[in-house]
């Protein structure tokens, strides 16, 4: 096994692809919110309605993401990505013919169906291609293309916005999805990409929604990482409403808070990593980092109150550091009790339950906006992570998983 020099180098081409692929889906999906205050300007669409529209594609996304999980552990990376960044691809260029609610909830479905992909082909790369203690970084790399699309997108979309509009800004996240899928046909050709894995055989059981420890991750996962979807999709709504921003203003500086996302998959993936080398309780290790991200988000509530737009913009940045953390370490405690060989599935009941979380959560937040009572919405988004972490300490004790549970752990550990 290489494990010097170029090998390593080699080894981890894999997980900068699905990098490269989580960037653009980010890319793909930001552009919307990034330019919504322009785009509801001219379409007419209120607040609640942009709400309804982010549910459509949370909706779709949620159902996708278990779905592709399964396939891409059955049938594999090469097939099953290939085809879900050609739907997304196409589902991404038809926002530039919507005009209304309909048509932007059509093609926002459509988007969230393929992009479904996205964090289960990530987290199937790297159990695939990577050896154990360097997982949690190989998580970190493969999903923080995520942040570093919301990081980049508007330095990237908004000067093609100035210049071609908001529809031509969708024409180019078309081209960024043809552009991966032909990096995809090259690095899908390594061996270790190719492999399909049986897991058929596994001698342990994958995810079942009555196993407790499922619904503790998804508590960890879906409620602890809700403020990554609020920041998104509102951040550029808040900063043009209250605040008084333009949409030029707004293209120079929204790439700050998931600057703090991109940092987050770093920092947590890196001390994830150093648990696992020490040694001890996988739980305890994992409870420590999560009182930690669980203390850090409250601060995001006070939002509303500092004065200045540096002010909410770093406030913003620590919610999402927070936020990431949430979804590392609970991608973390899921690894821990299944097997590598439901890496797919797991990914994609997480991802799943997030956007499950947000379908439901954006509709409410964007009619709190329409009133303008932006403190209970930031109440609200800073209460629920700290529900979710309450809810995995009930639920993830050791009662909960019984003696396989342990048996698993003690193994990971």
């Amino acid at each position: 096994m290489a494990s010097e020099g170029g090998g390593t180098i080699a080894r981890w081409v894999p997980a900068g692809t699905m990098l490269a692929v989580s960037l653009i889906s980010y890319i793909d999906r930001n552009t919307l919110a990034l330019l919504a205050p322009t785009i509801l300007r001219e379409t007419g669409l209120s607040g609640e309605q942009y709400g309804f529209i982010i549910a459509a594609f949370s909706i779709a996304y949620c159902m996708a993401n278990p779905v592709w999980g399964k396939i891409l552990d059955r049938a594999g990376l090469r097939r099953g990505m290939t085809l879900a960044v050609s739907c997304w691809t196409v589902a991404s260029v038809a926002h530039a013919f919507a005009g209304g609610l309909w048509s932007f909830a059509a093609a926002r479905a459509a988007l969230g169906f393929g992009e479904g992909a996205t964090f289960p082909g990530g987290l199937r790369t790297v159990v695939q291609t990577l050896p154990e203690d360097r997982r949690g970084r190989g998580l970190a790399v493969a999903y923080s293309g995520g942040s570093l699309g919301a990081v980049l997108t508007p330095l990237i979309v908004t000067p093609i916005f100035l210049w071609w509009g908001w529809r031509g800004a969708f024409w180019f996240t078309g081209f960024t999805g043809l552009a991966w899928l032909g990096l995809w046909a090259v690095v899908s050709k390594r061996p270790e990409v190719r492999r399909v894995r049986q897991v058929a055989v596994s001698s342990t059981p994958g995810p079942r929604m009555r196993d407790r420890r499922v619904w503790a991750y998804i508590c960890l996962y879906a409620l602890g990482a809700l403020p990554i979807g609020f920041v998104l999709y509102s951040a550029s709504l808040y900063l043009a409403h209250p605040l008084g921003r333009s949409q030029a203003f707004i293209g120079k500086v929204l790439w700050i808070p998931p600057l703090g996302w991109e940092m987050g998959y770093l920092v947590w993936g890196w001390l994830t990593d150093r648990g696992l080398r020490k040694g001890g309780s996988r739980r305890e290790s994992l409870r420590r980092m999560l009182t930690w991200c669980a203390v850090l988000s409250l601060v995001f509530a006070l939002t509303p109150l500092v004065p200045g737009t540096v002010s909410v913009l770093v406030l913003m940045f620590l919610a999402m550091f927070a936020a990431s953390g949430f979804l590392v370490l609970s991608v973390a405690y899921a690894n821990s009790v299944y097997t590598a060989d439901h890496a797919g599935l797991i990914a994609g009941v997480g991802a799943g339950s997030w956007s499950a979380a947000v379908a439901v959560m954006m509709p409410i937040l964007g009619r709190l906006f329409d009133v303008h009572a932006y403190a209970a919405a930031f109440w609200i988004a800073t209460a629920i992570p700290m529900c979710g972490f309450v809810g995995w300490l009930v639920l993830s004790r050791e009662g909960g998983g019984g003696r396989r549970g342990r048996m698993i752990e003690e193994r990971f550990v």
